[in-house]
């Protein structure tokens, strides 16, 4: 049987950690930073879990153990 393979774009959006939760990135990060202040700047470094529905799926594309 072939390997599977792990999804790219799904790999560069999402991580799973050590206890299983599957965090992402929050938006607004990317552009006009300068009409931001620091606090919301700061806020919006941290990663969030993902809390969706779909999270089962993002594993799967993930190929992460113990599903």
């Amino acid at each position: 049987m072939p390997k599977l393979k792990t999804n790219k774009s799904a790999r560069s959006r999402f991580k799973v950690t050590g206890t299983g939760k599957v965090m992402r990135r929050k938006c607004g990060k990317s552009h006009q930073l300068y009409c931001k202040s620091a606090k919301q700047k700061r806020i919006l470094r941290r990663d969030m879990e993902y809390l969706g529905i779909r999270r089962k799926y993002i594993k799967r594309l993930l190929l992460v153990e113990g599903k």
